[in-house]
């Protein structure tokens, strides 16, 4: 599929691209062959292959759920300007 210089600057615009001239051949060359390949991509028969997440069958190792730091709330509200019961106040910004 052959895009015209219009469509290239269309598409360089919604993606908030500068191209120069000196660029466009070479951008409207690239985007070309990528939609000529996903028309390829197009023609190909995928109503027996199985959607995949990921290209390796790995596997997420999971870690056991525990508690590795103390609690330092209280340390770190003594640092803060203003805090009750847990909480910090900030002054208010939206009325």
């Amino acid at each position: 599929m052959a895009l015209d210089e219009t469509t290239v600057r269309e598409i360089a615009s919604l993606a908030r691209l500068h191209i120069t001239d000196a660029e466009m051949e070479k951008y409207r060359s690239d985007l070309s062959n990528i939609l000529d390949l996903v028309a390829q991509m197009e023609n190909h028969d995928t109503s027996g292959i199985k959607p995949m997440t990921h290209p390796l069958d790995a596997v997420l190792r999971f870690r056991t759920d525990e508690v590795t730091e103390n609690d330092q709330r209280s340390k770190f509200q003594a640092l803060a300007p203003n805090s009750e019961n847990g909480l910090y106040l900030v002054p208010k910004v939206i009325d």
